[in-house]
């Protein structure tokens, strides 16, 4: 869809203003349509989320919009692609999340968070365990690669200044399922 597309489908869906959230891949690659379309929704009285990796820069997405903001972790197979200027485009309204797949993951994902004060910086700081993919059937935390119990008892032996997300649509779903 064009950006036109999206605005048309925006108003059709929330003529009256409400929340708009960008992500899907990587929506930054389309940069140049998307900072004038994230501009003019918060012009007409959206509020508008963008979930992001962080691998492309972020210092002209519009101040309003909330940042998520998923930093790769090293077993992700897409480590150091962060862009770490994107630290500094980061306000007080915004996430960063890690989705975690062991006690690696969650080591670089807490020294992340503590060298970079990100507790201090942004609304929340957000540890997840990642889901196998190839996850099906069942709605539990057995299709997760780092159980979520182990993973809160890490975060608090270690009082890391972060809160368990969980993948709340893989639970009530399908795992396998797309689109929820």
């Amino acid at each position: 869809m064009g950006s036109e597309e999206v605005w048309d489908e925006v108003k059709h869906l929330s003529p009256n203003g409400g929340l708009v959230e960008i992500t899907g891949g990587e929506p930054m690659l389309q940069e140049r349509e998307l900072i004038p379309l994230m501009q003019r929704l918060l012009e007409a009285g959206y509020r508008v989320l963008l979930e992001t990796s962080g691998e492309r820069p972020l210092e002209r997405v519009p101040a309003e919009v909330i940042k998520i903001v998923d930093v790769k972790c090293p077993n992700s197979g897409e480590a150091n692609t962060f862009h770490p200027d994107n630290l500094e485009t980061l306000h007080p309204h915004d996430e960063v999340k890690f989705v975690l797949s062991g006690r690696t993951d969650y080591e670089f994902a807490r020294d992340f968070t503590l060298r970079h004060r990100l507790a201090e910086r942004v609304n929340a700081v957000l540890f997840s365990p990642a889901f196998r993919k190839d996850a099906t059937g069942t709605h539990d935390s057995s299709h997760c690669l780092l159980d979520p119990q182990e993973l809160v008892e890490w975060m608090l032996a270690d009082d890391v200044p972060a809160r368990l997300g969980l993948q709340l649509h893989k639970f009530i779903w399908d795992p396998a399922l797309k689109g929820v």
